[in-house]
């Protein structure tokens, strides 16, 4: 009867302690400074999250439309036929290269007055290159950067909710008057939580900002070589021009 009465307290007594290290008991135990630690590092990986969503639809729609883009607009300009390939380009207002060649076109037709061209007119239109590939870089690192900040700032939020379950857990030696587990398990578990949720908020987001940046690189290189083909494209109609 002694046994069984033993391993009927045992078992409660671990069927209590699973109970009580659940999140919902954990959450519970916690104390409002470590609940706002926990609070604002969901808050940040939901943000950073929204970022890699937004991110990596823009840049899908971009690649995918610069693939059609590319093709399309060379065969027009090949031909001749400017307004063709400002056409096409507003069809592909996603793709990152149409934006930057529709503005060098638009620039280059509208100081186009005559047969001949002018380097004033090429000049211009290698500016107007260059303030679309700002705006669309520009455009391709929206909400990045912070995905830097979360990734870099995360840890240490958890750091400051670790220092507040050590705190949590000397209060409760020193409540309990006792150096005993039960006295510190609390504040050792706001402890180890937070510090759990700043690495798992940090890494994705760090992860996610070299990916991200590593791909706008990859797009700036391609407006800067569509830049440099176009402005080869109006030099060999100045030349022929000239003839």
């Amino acid at each position: 009867m002694l046994g069984a009465k033993l391993v009927t307290l045992s078992l409660w007594l671990l069927q209590e302690e699973a109970a009580g290290w659940d999140p919902i008991s954990m959450w519970q135990r916690m104390g409002w400074p470590a609940r706002a630690v926990v609070i604002l590092m969901f808050v940040m990986s939901a943000w950073s999250i929204g970022v890699m969503i937004d991110r990596w639809i823009a840049f899908r729609a971009a690649r995918r439309q610069s693939r059609l883009f590319a093709p399309a607009v060379a065969g027009a300009l090949k031909d001749g036929k400017i307004d063709e390939a400002i056409a096409i380009a507003e069809q592909n207002k996603r793709s990152h290269l149409a934006k930057v060649v529709t503005a060098g076109l638009q620039e280059f037709q509208a100081h186009q007055a005559s047969a001949e061209i002018s380097g004033e007119t090429i000049e211009a239109s290698k500016r107007a290159l260059e303030r679309a590939s700002a705006i669309v870089h520009a455009e391709l690192k929206r909400g990045v950067s912070s995905l830097a900040t979360i990734g870099s700032t995360a840890p240490f939020v958890g750091l400051f909710g670790t220092v507040l379950g050590i705190i949590n857990a000397f209060h409760g030696i020193s409540t309990a008057k006792s150096t005993g587990l039960a006295a510190v398990a609390g504040g050792i578990a706001e402890a180890l939580v937070t510090t759990a949720i700043g690495l798992f908020v940090a890494v994705p987001a760090v992860w996610a900002f070299n990916y991200f940046s590593g791909r706008i690189e990859a797009f700036d290189v391609e407006m800067d070589n569509s830049s440099s083909e176009l402005i080869d494209y109006f030099l060999k109609r100045s030349s022929r021009g000239k003839k």
